[in-house]
């Protein structure tokens, strides 16, 4: 894996790595229409909106969602690539299987 890769993916695992950040996305990604405002997600996390919105800040740069500016509020959708990609690290990191040598018989230990 190449070295800018890694940091993509870990950016994105560690945006994850805040319970709050996990149930916006989770929120979001369940809404019918696709999206959500912040006005809604302040209730759902019973934050503030400046602190909704920092967490907002981090998932999306992260690559996570993508938000849009319509009048008083911004709303966010999950970008799914975002998603996608850590998925198919965490399916694609399975260890390769080795055999390990085995002790040679009557060796002690």
């Amino acid at each position: 894996m190449r070295q800018a890769d890694a940091e993509r993916l870990a950016r994105r695992f560690k945006a994850l790595g805040d319970p709050t950040r996990v149930r916006l996305l989770s929120f979001i990604s369940r809404q019918d229409s696709g999206e959500a405002c912040v006005c809604h997600l302040t209730g759902h996390v019973g934050l503030s909106q400046s602190t909704v919105s920092h967490h907002l800040k981090v998932l999306a740069e992260a690559g996570l969602v993508t938000g849009e500016q319509r009048g008083t509020w911004a709303y966010y959708r999950v970008l799914h690539d975002g998603l996608d990609t850590l998925r198919q690290a965490l399916t694609s990191a399975r260890p390769e299987r080795r055999r390990l040598a085995s002790p040679a018989r009557g060796s002690a230990s």
